[in-house]
């Protein structure tokens, strides 16, 4: 299988963490998607990653969808099995997903618009979708344990995205929260490997 990825995007790590821990044969493809490469094009009509080729030629895209399928592929390694964990899995991936999307949005307002047209209303709204949601994981914190779950990868590409983008600017008042990837890492020893 291959991958087109993006080591800063939060979207591909968290797909890449997920297909490294269940130790599925993927080969990677750095991708930029600026350039718009004929491959992923060819591949994912949206020219997003991450997308992932399966070895007959499927295209599958969009994380959620890439990590739902990577859960079949193994048996049901990636999310609990058990109809309400599971559901608390997949609404922690949603939650940071969504953070990242908010993040995503700030960022790309002010790298695509010249200052005097950067929308700061649009950006205070972005943010204030991220320190709302940040406060309820600081206030609530996901256990990471020896079954790591898709939610636990979601949230830990998504503190890293933070810290690549908004180091300083999150961290304050959420202690347990800035300390949690130290915990995931005991559980994941590879997290480090997944920086940008």
């Amino acid at each position: 299988m291959d991958l087109f990825y993006s080591p800063a995007s939060p979207y591909s790590n968290k797909v890449r963490m997920a297909a490294h821990h269940l130790e599925l044969p993927v080969t990677y493809r750095l991708t930029d998607t600026a350039a718009n490469p004929p491959d992923l094009l060819g591949n994912n009509p949206l020219g997003k990653i991450p997308t992932l080729v399966l070895e007959d030629g499927t295209a599958i895209y969009d994380s959620r969808v890439i990590m739902q399928f990577m859960d079949r592929a193994t048996g049901g390694k990636l999310y609990p099995r058990r109809h309400d964990k599971r559901l608390k899995a997949e609404m922690l991936e949603s939650l940071c997903d969504g953070i990242c999307d908010s993040l995503l949005a700030i960022v790309y307002e002010k790298r695509f618009h010249p200052p005097e047209k950067v929308h700061e209303p649009w950006m205070d709204r972005q943010w204030d979708k991220v320190t709302r949601a940040l406060d309820l994981l600081n206030a609530d914190l996901p256990k990471p344990g020896a079954k790591l779950h898709g939610g636990h990868f979601a949230l830990a590409a998504m503190l890293r995205y933070l810290d690549l983008r908004f180091e300083g600017k999150w961290e304050k008042g959420r202690k347990k929260l800035a300390k949690w990837p130290k915990k995931f890492a005991e559980h994941f020893p590879d997290y480090d490997r997944f920086k940008a």
